[in-house]
């Protein structure tokens, strides 16, 4: 697995029509490609976001990052809708997981 993990503030100015149609049409073709796993959006109480992307592996991930339409948006992102972002990215995460037996 690899994980990728995008925090990300907006631009108080942003055009949130046009951010929330871009956001919907990449998870769309996020979900399309080829070595994806799952992805999910958290926001805080403060306006930061947190968006968590598992793929099977790097090739998958980059591909992703470098596929044309995302590569786009991505510039969009930059120059229209992000006050600041960092990107995360991690090859074969240490996971530790526990399910309660009763649930």
């Amino acid at each position: 697995m690899f994980l990728v993990v995008f925090r990300n503030r907006k631009r108080t100015d942003i055009d949130t029509a046009a951010y929330g149609a871009d956001a919907e049409q990449m998870e769309a073709m996020a979900r399309a490609q080829a070595g994806f796993v799952s992805f999910k959006s958290y926001t805080s109480d403060d306006g930061e976001v947190v968006a968590l992307s598992e793929w099977a592996n790097a090739d998958a991930a980059r591909a992703w990052g470098s596929q044309p339409d995302h590569a786009l948006v991505q510039a969009r992102g930059r120059a229209e809708y992000y006050q600041d972002y960092t990107l995360y990215t991690c090859d074969q995460p240490r996971t530790h997981r526990y399910e309660w037996p009763g649930g």
